[in-house]
């Protein structure tokens, strides 16, 4: 158990009877009335943000969030099987727990799978990864007065846009918060 003074940026708690991090927090002591604590939660298992005060001094229960780290092996259609480097244990994560994050999975790449106990709560892909080209259209001559873009498909099956300079198989790195083109691998 840990007090709202012990409060981190970072630090995982059970709120709600789910775990939580805390993405910001803040001390106010107002001039008449007690202390209290305004904080930001993300949940873990919704992915939802909760704007919550605790009163001051309250004891709230940490969280034990483990990550490990893992190399993405295969997908059968409904699950993404994931393999322990260490251990070689193998690990199956339902697909729809992860839609977005298959957009960038290749097989081979090793990701970050964070748990809480037994529980899969998700899994942290590198910010940016370096995907191939499958799909794009020629580009236009003299479409080019402004920054134009067009849609390209790239190997995991995700459309994005890109610039009209790339090609079908061109490699290009994409940042996997946004699904956006950042550069020319």
């Amino acid at each position: 158990m840990i007090t709202t003074a012990d409060f981190k940026t970072g630090m995982t708690i059970i709120y709600n009877g789910d775990p939580c991090v805390i993405l910001d927090f803040q001390h106010v002591k107002p001039g008449k009335g007690q202390a209290f604590v305004r904080t930001k939660l993300r949940n873990f298992r919704t992915g939802s943000t909760i704007d919550y005060s605790f009163n001051a001094g309250v004891k709230v229960e940490q969280a034990l969030i483990e990550k490990h780290k893992m190399q993405y092996s295969y997908s059968t259609g409904d699950a993404f099987c994931f393999m322990d480097t260490e251990t070689w244990e193998q690990l199956d994560i339902p697909a729809q727990r992860l839609k977005w994050e298959s957009n960038f999975m290749l097989e081979g790449m090793e990701v970050e799978v964070v748990m809480y106990g037994s529980e899969v709560l998700g899994v942290n892909i590198p910010e940016k990864v370096t995907l191939t080209v499958t799909e794009s259209a020629p580009a236009v001559a003299g479409n080019t007065a402004t920054n134009a873009l067009k849609e390209a498909k790239l190997e995991t099956g995700f459309t994005t846009k890109v610039p009209m300079f790339v090609n079908e198989g061109d490699k290009i790195i994409v940042t996997t918060e946004d699904g956006k083109y950042s550069s020319r691998a």
